[in-house]
């Protein structure tokens, strides 16, 4: 199954707010999904992509494009530590 990423705003803003490098590897870590390091979150719903030292967390939902890609809801990114505390 292929995915597509739709983006929140505070994520998209802290994606903006980061090095063209960094960008580029947060994306390219998101593009590859479901392959990497996730992990479903424990005391609340949704999982967590882990790249390096920064963190992505994201929803899976019911619901798919109208090329049929399952959409991935990208809820926030940040560093390792600070994520959870929002």
């Amino acid at each position: 199954m292929e995915y597509r990423a739709y983006y929140r705003k505070a994520a998209e803003k802290y994606l903006d707010s980061q090095s063209r490098s960094n960008q580029v590897r947060i994306i390219d870590a998101i593009d590859k999904f479901p392959d990497g390091d996730i992990t479903k979150l424990k005391g609340r719903d949704g999982y967590r992509l882990t790249i390096g030292g920064f963190r992505v967390l994201f929803d899976l939902t019911d619901e798919v494009t109208e090329d049929g890609k399952m959409i991935i809801d990208i809820v926030a990114i940040g560093p390792r530590g600070d994520i959870y505390k929002k």
